[in-house]
């Protein structure tokens, strides 16, 4: 009996993996073929799992989609647009977040625990709760779409930079940077010379992540980008498809693009994935 009972929940946890993996994959396979199909492929009924040809149905893939994007000039501008806004969001969150995290995980000082908390507290907001304050801040201070995006954009992930990062410094034993001190190293010196290596994982983990924020951001970037169309970012372009490719929907254009702006984090992730797995894993330690 007991044996039949191990038997049907080993049948039943497989039942459950499966489901789950054609659940989680079946979207991104969607996007893949769909991407590859022609505008009378796409109106085939019943739709085809494979690109099929509508009077042979042989499988036949096609590229058409993908030429279309990539002569898309709104959409190549979008590319460009979104590696600048990404990439310094980036760069500024971990320089800033490194010296506010080294802060708050080894120096002691008034309100720090409370600094801690405000921080936290900073990533709960909805992003439409300050747009429109934000919106008018930056209107009046006549900042151009690109820089007013970067500033936006850290209000997020700034602050869960900081919050993780401060978690890997408490870990860091603090003999370490006593040692530094009775050795002549200042606070600043032991934080870069020493302590900062150390914290390479969450660097890592919490760079990839706000990349990826930044990157996939639409509503801020819908916003920002309205007046100024030569600063669009790439979801935007991607949203504005219908309206400057063709008259029809073009979902295969969209797929297609959805494709080409998902390889740079894909090959990110691949690139830095031993770092990622090694700061996601301490930092669930740590806490």
């Amino acid at each position: 009996m007991k044996s039949k009972s191990k038997t049907i929940g080993h049948i039943a946890f497989w039942i459950l993996v499966i489901v789950m993996f054609f659940y989680l994959v079946f979207p991104f396979y969607w996007t893949i073929v769909t991407s590859l199909k022609t505008e009378s492929q796409l109106m085939m009924t019943p739709a085809t799992f494979i690109p099929r040809d509508p009077v042979t149905h042989e499988a036949k893939a096609s590229l058409i989609n993908y030429k279309a994007v990539f002569s898309n000039a709104t959409f190549l501008r979008g590319i460009k647009n979104s590696a600048i806004v990404s990439i310094s969001v980036t760069l500024i969150c971990l320089v800033v977040g490194a010296f506010v995290a080294f802060a708050l995980g080894k120096l002691r000082f008034k309100g720090k625990t409370f600094s801690l908390y405000l921080i936290l507290s900073m990533t709960m907001f909805p992003q439409i709760s300050v747009l429109t304050g934000l919106y008018s801040v930056i209107n009046r201070l006549h900042i151009d779409a690109i820089p007013a995006m970067i500033l936006s954009y850290m209000l997020f992930t700034l602050p869960f930079t900081i919050w993780v990062m401060t978690s890997f410094f408490k870990g860091i034993p603090d003999s370490l940077l006593q040692a530094a001190n009775v050795d002549g190293a200042t606070n600043f010196q032991a934080f870069y010379m020493i302590l900062l290596p150390l914290t390479v994982p969450a660097m890592v983990t919490t760079g990839l992540l706000a990349f990826i924020a930044a990157w996939n951001e639409y509503l801020f970037a819908l916003t920002f980008t309205s007046i100024e169309s030569s600063a669009r970012t790439v979801p935007v372009a991607m949203a504005l498809f219908s309206g400057t490719v063709a008259r029809q929907e073009p979902f295969g254009e969209i797929m297609a693009a959805s494709v080409v702006v998902t390889i740079p984090l894909l090959v990110l992730i691949y690139i830095f994935q031993k770092r990622l797995v090694e700061g996601l894993t301490a930092g669930a330690v740590k806490g």
